[in-house]
C-alpha cells in the first residue's frame, strides 16, 4: 500500500466528518426542506460511524508527528462518531431549535465532533489546544439556538456563561502549557513522557503547570474546579443540545486526560496525584449533594455529570493499564446512560420545554417505552446490576484498591450510595400512580428503535464487560 493510500485510510474518519461539515455548510446557504436535510444528515452521520469503525487497527503519524493514529485514538473516534449519530437520531425534528437555525445546528455539532475527533489523535500541545478550541467554538454558537418562547434570556445567559467559562479554561490551559514548555523545552507528548516523571518529584513548578493545564481541560468534563457552568448551561440550552454537551465532549476529555496523566506513569504517588485526588473528591461531593435537591431534570443531570467526572478521575489516578481501561469503559457506558436519560427528556418536552420531576409523574401510563428507557438509564447511572454502570463502578473500586487508594474508594462508595437517591427519585416519579396522567405520548418508530437500542446497549455492555475491557486494554496498551 502506498504512502498516499495509507494516509487516506488512517485519516478516513476525519475526512468523512470534514466532508459532512462541508455538505452541511452548503445546505445552510440554500432553502432545503427539513425532512430532506435531516435524512441527508443521518445518512452522512452513519457513514462517518462506518468510516471510524473501518479505520480501527490502523496506525501511523501525520503532520510531523503531531497527529498520532493508533488503537487508542481510533477507539475514541468510534465513541465520538457513534455518540454524534445517537444524539442526532434522538433529536428527530429538533423541537427545541429555532426553525431557521436548524441547518446551522447540524453544521456546528458536526464541527464540534470533528474537533473532538482531532483531539483524540493530537499528541502535541499546540495541536491539542487548537483541536479543543475547534470543538468549543462550535458549541459557543450552538448553545443559544433554543427557541425563545418567552425564555429568551435563559438561553442567552447559558450561551454567555459557556463562552466566559470556556475562555477562562482556555487561558488557564495555555498558562499551564507555558510552564510545561518552559521547563521541558518540548510540546510533543512523546518527548514529555521521557522527562516529566523524573521532574515531577523535583520541580514544583512543573506540578503547577500540569495542574493548571489539566484544570483548563476539566472544563470539557465539567469537573471541579471548572464545573460551575454546567447546571445553568444544561438548563438554559435546548434539550437536544444539552444531550450533546452532556455526552460527546466527555469522551474527548477522557482521551485527553489519559494522554496527559499517563505522563506520570512510573512515578510515586506525590503532590500531583494528591491534587487531582482532591479535585475528584470535591467533584463527587459537590455534584451528588447538589443533585439531591434539584427539581429540573436537566439540572439534576448536570450535577450528576460533575459527580461522574470525579468517579472517572479515581480510575485515572491509578495511572496503569487497568485504571485507564476502566476509565474508557466507564465513559463509554456513561455516554449511553446519559443519552438514554436525555432521550426521555427530549421526547417528554413536547415543545422543547424543560422537564421537571412533576412532569415525569405517570409517565409509565403515557409512554411505557419512555418510562422503561428512563428506568434502565437511571439504574445504570446509580450502579445497579446488571447495567454497564454497575460494572463500571466495580472496576473503578477494583483498580483503586489494587493501587491502595483506600480513602478514595471509601469516599467513592459513599457518593455512589448518595447518588442512588436522586436517580431512583427519577424512576419513582415516572412510575408513580396519578389520577390524571395526561395525554398519551406518541413516539415514532425510528425513535422507539433508538430507545430499545440504548437499553440493549446499557444492559449488554454490562452483562458482557470482559470483551469491552479487553478492547479498552488493547487501546491503552499503545500508550503505556
Amino acid at each position: 500500500m502506498g504512502i498516499g493510500q495509507m494516509n487516506m485510510l488512517i485519516f478516513l474518519p476525519e475526512l468523512a466528518l470534514i466532508t459532512m461539515a462541508l455538505v452541511l455548510f452548503v445546505a445552510t446557504l440554500g432553502s432545503w426542506s427539513f425532512k430532506r436535510l435531516y435524512g441527508l444528515t443521518m445518512v452522512m452521520s452513519a457513514t462517518v460511524v462506518v468510516c471510524a469503525v473501518a479505520s480501527w487497527g490502523q496506525e501511523g503519524a501525520l503532520f510531523f508527528g503531531a497527529y498520532q493514529v493508533d488503537d487508542f485514538s481510533q477507539l475514541f473516534k468510534i465513541f465520538i462518531t457513534m455518540g454524534l449519530f445517537a444524539v442526532l437520531a434522538m433529536g428527530e425534528g429538533l423541537k427545541g431549535i429555532e426553525t431557521k437555525l436548524k441547518p446551522e445546528y447540524f453544521l456546528f455539532v458536526t464541527l464540534s465532533s470533528a474537533g473532538l475527533v482531532f483531539l483524540s489523535s493530537a499528541v502535541e500541545l499546540i495541536t491539542i489546544f487548537i483541536s479543543l478550541e475547534v470543538s468549543s467554538f462550535a458549541l459557543y454558537v450552538v448553545i443559544p439556538f433554543r427557541k425563545a418562547d418567552g425564555q429568551h434570556r435563559e438561553q442567552m445567559e447559558a450561551g454567555i456563561k459557556y463562552v466566559l467559562f470556556g475562555a477562562i479554561a482556555s487561558g488557564i490551559s495555555l498558562f499551564g502549557m507555558s510552564y510545561v514548555f518552559g521547563i521541558t523545552h518540548t510540546t510533543y507528548l512523546a518527548d514529555l513522557v521521557k522527562v516529566v516523571p523524573g521532574l515531577l518529584a523535583t520541580t514544583p513548578m512543573l506540578i503547577a503547570g500540569m495542574v493548571l493545564m489539566l484544570a483548563g481541560f476539566f472544563f470539557k468534563l465539567a469537573m471541579f474546579p471548572m464545573h460551575f457552568w454546567a447546571p445553568d448551561v444544561y438548563q438554559g440550552t435546548a434539550n437536544e443540545t444539552a444531550g450533546f454537551v452532556a455526552t460527546i465532549p466527555k469522551a474527548g476529555a477522557v482521551a485527553l486526560l489519559i494522554r496527559f496523566i499517563s505522563l506520570a506513569q512510573g512515578t510515586a504517588i506525590g503532590d500531583f496525584n494528591w491534587m487531582l485526588a482532591a479535585f475528584a473528591v470535591f467533584s463527587m461531593v459537590i455534584g451528588n449533594l447538589s443533585a439531591l435537591v434539584q427539581e429540573d431534570v436537566k439540572r439534576l443531570l448536570a450535577y450528576s455529570s460533575i459527580a461522574h467526572a470525579g468517579y472517572v478521575m479515581v480510575a485515572l489516578l491509578c495511572v496503569n493499564v487497568l485504571g485507564f481501561s476502566t476509565a474508557i469503559y466507564y465513559i463509554a457506558g456513561y455516554m449511553m446512560m446519559n443519552i438514554a436519560c436525555f432521550y426521555v427528556v427530549y421526547h417528554l418536552g413536547q415543545d422543547g420545554e424543560n422537564v421537571t420531576l412533576d412532569n415525569l409523574a405517570g409517565l409509565y401510563k403515557r409512554s411505557p417505552l419512555l418510562a422503561l428507557v428512563l428506568l434502565v438509564g437511571a439504574f445504570g447511572m446509580a450502579g445497579i446490576p446488571p447495567t454497564v454502570g454497575f460494572f463500571g463502578k466495580f472496576f473503578i473500586f477494583n483498580a483503586a484498591i489494587q493501587k491502595s487508594l483506600y480513602a478514595l474508594v471509601i469516599i467513592t462508595v459513599i457518593n455512589a450510595g448518595i447518588s442512588a437517591f436522586y436517580y431512583l427519585k427519577l424512576v419513582r416519579a415516572a412510575y408513580s400512580p396519578v389520577e390524571n396522567p395526561g395525554n398519551t405520548l406518541v413516539v415514532s418508530k425510528p425513535a422507539s428503535f433508538l430507545g430499545m437500542a440504548l437499553m440493549a446497549a446499557i444492559l449488554l455492555v454490562g452483562i458482557f464487560p470482559q470483551f469491552f475491557m479487553e478492547v479498552a486494554e488493547k487501546a491503552v496498551g499503545t500508550l503505556m
